[in-house]
C-alpha cells in the first residue's frame, strides 16, 4: 500500500481494495487475517489504516492463536487499540469459541469423552492457565448443568472436593464427570492429576455420586480417565 493511502485511511483505497467491499464481493475467505481484524477495528489510527494496525496486532500478540485468549489489558497495549476496539474484539473471539463448540444443553444425554471434548476443546484451548469444569447429570446421564469449579496459574488449579460434591448435592445429581485443561498443550495426566481424582472418586462413594470421568484437554487431544480405565468400571 502507499504511504498515501495510510496517511488518508481506507475511505481513500479503492473500493475493491477495502476490506469490507472485499468480503461483500468476494466473501470472508478471501481476505486475510489483518483484513478480518481491521473490519472489526473500523478505523485505524494517525498516520495508520486499520489494516495497518490490525497487522501490529497480530504480529505483537503472535497472530490469531495468540490472540484468542489476550486480556482487554494486553490489546490495549498494542498502539491504535483502546478500550472500545478491545471490547469488539472479545466480543468476536468469545463468538468464535461459543460458534466451534457443540452445544450442551440441558437434557443431553452424554454418550462419552469425545462428546466433552468436541464441546470443551475450543473453549479451553487458548486459556493460559488451567480450568476445572464439573458436568452434573442425572441418573441416566443426561445433563443437568455444567459449572467452573477452579481457575489457576499456568501449572495448577485448586480443586477441593467439598465444593464440588456441595454443588452435585444440590443440584440433585446422580453422577458426574471432571474437565480440565492443560496450557502446556499435553494432555497426559500429572501425579496431582491423579491424586485429585482419587479424592474425588472417595467422595463421590461416600455421597453415592457416580464419578463417571475425568477429561484432561491438550492441544488437539485429550485424555479420559474412564477411556484409560483408571476408574471403577460401571456395575
Amino acid at each position: 500500500m502507499s504511504s498515501s493511502q495510510a496517511k488518508t485511511g481506507i475511505q481513500s483505497w479503492p473500493p475493491q481494495e477495502r476490506p469490507r467491499e472485499l468480503l461483500l464481493a468476494k466473501g470472508a475467505r478471501s481476505l486475510s487475517d489483518a483484513q478480518l481484524l481491521a473490519i472489526l477495528l473500523r478505523m485505524g489510527k494517525r498516520k495508520s489504516s486499520a489494516v495497518e494496525v490490525a497487522m501490529e496486532v497480530l504480529t505483537r500478540l503472535e497472530g490469531l492463536r495468540g490472540l484468542a485468549n489476550r486480556s482487554r489489558e494486553e490489546l490495549c497495549a498494542v498502539p491504535g487499540i483502546g478500550p472500545a476496539k478491545a471490547a469488539q474484539i472479545l466480543a468476536a473471539l468469545e463468538l468464535g469459541k461459543r460458534a466451534l463448540a457443540t452445544p450442551l444443553t440441558s437434557g443431553l444425554r452424554i454418550r462419552g469423552s469425545q462428546d466433552l471434548f468436541q464441546h470443551y476443546y475450543p473453549i479451553l484451548r487458548d486459556i493460559r492457565h488451567e480450568m476445572f469444569k464439573v458436568v452434573l447429570l442425572d441418573a441416566k446421564h443426561r445433563l443437568i448443568r455444567d459449572l467452573t469449579i477452579s481457575e489457576g496459574s499456568l501449572t495448577v488449579s485448586i480443586v477441593h472436593p467439598r465444593e464440588v460434591f456441595n454443588l452435585a448435592v444440590r443440584e440433585s445429581a446422580a453422577a458426574i464427570i471432571f474437565v480440565h485443561n492443560h496450557p502446556s498443550g499435553d494432555p497426559q495426566p500429572s501425579e496431582e492429576d491423579h491424586a485429585l481424582t482419587r479424592r474425588l472418586l472417595e467422595a463421590g462413594e461416600i455421597l453415592g455420586i457416580r464419578v463417571l470421568d475425568h477429561l484432561v484437554i491438550g492441544d488437539g487431544r485429550y485424555v479420559s480417565f474412564a477411556d484409560e480405565g483408571w476408574l471403577p468400571s460401571s456395575p
